[in-house]
C-alpha cells in the first residue's frame, strides 16, 4: 500500500511538470513566431457629431456650425512602388535646343531692332534748318562830342569853325586838333568834317541853327 501511494504521487507530479513544460513551449512559440508579424490594425469607428440646429443635435449655444469628422486617411496609404509609372518617366527623351547652360558661348544672339525716329522734331533741329545768323560785328564808334554852331572867314579867306565842348568854346580851322583827339579836316559853310584819331572814325557835324 505504501509503495502504490508513492507511485501515484510521482505520477501526479510528473503530469503537473509536463503541463508546465507544455505551457512554456506554447508561450515561447508565440513570442518567437507570432510576435514578429505586425498585429492587424483595427480601424477605430468614427464618431460623428450631429449637425447643429437639427432635431438630433438639439439647440446649440455656440456661434457657427459644428465641424463634422469624415474619417481617417491611415487606411488609404499604399507604400507599394508602382514600377509602370517609373518606367514611363525613364523613357522620356530631352528635346531641347542643345544649349549648354554651363557655357557663355552658347547664348543665342538676339538682334536689337533700330529705334524708331521721333516724328516731332526737336527745337534745336528746327532752329538749324535755316541759315546760321551772322556773327555780331564790332560795336559802332562813339559819337564825336563836339557841336558846330558858327563859322568865321578871315581876311586871308581861311574859315574857322566855332566848336562847343561842354561849356568851353573852341575855334579851329582845317588841320587843327581839338582836345588832343579831334582833328578838323574840312570846314564848309554848313558842315565840317572831323576825325576821331583814337578810333579812326570820321564824322560830319552839321551847323546848328537857332
Amino acid at each position: 500500500m505504501k509503495t502504490g501511494t508513492e507511485n501515484r504521487k510521482q505520477a501526479i507530479m510528473a503530469g503537473v511538470l509536463g503541463l508546465l513544460a507544455l505551457g512554456a513551449c506554447i508561450y515561447l512559440y508565440e513570442e518567437l513566431f507570432a510576435g514578429s508579424s505586425p498585429a492587424p490594425v483595427q480601424q477605430q469607428p468614427v464618431a460623428t457629431t450631429p449637425a447643429a440646429n437639427t432635431p438630433e443635435a438639439g439647440p446649440s449655444n455656440e456661434a457657427g456650425s459644428v465641424a463634422k469628422a469624415v474619417g481617417t486617411t491611415s487606411g488609404s496609404l499604399d507604400p507599394t512602388l508602382h514600377m509602370d509609372a517609373m518606367l514611363v518617366s525613364e523613357s522620356v527623351v530631352y528635346s531641347g535646343t542643345g544649349r549648354n547652360i554651363f557655357s557663355a558661348n552658347s547664348v543665342p544672339v538676339v538682334p536689337i531692332p533700330n529705334p524708331i525716329a521721333n516724328a516731332r522734331p526737336k527745337p534745336t533741329q528746327v532752329a538749324q534748318t535755316g541759315p546760321p545768323p551772322p556773327p555780331p560785328g564790332p560795336p559802332p564808334p562813339p559819337p564825336i562830342d563836339l557841336k558846330f554852331f558858327g563859322i568865321e572867314t578871315g581876311s586871308n579867306g581861311v574859315r574857322k569853325a566855332f566848336l562847343l565842348h561842354d561849356d568851353v568854346v573852341y575855334t579851329a580851322s582845317a588841320g587843327d586838333v581839338v582836345l588832343r583827339r579831334y582833328k578838323v579836316l574840312v570846314v564848309d559853310l554848313k558842315a565840317i568834317q572831323v576825325e576821331d584819331m583814337q578810333n579812326n572814325n570820321r564824322q560830319s557835324l552839321p551847323l546848328l541853327t537857332n
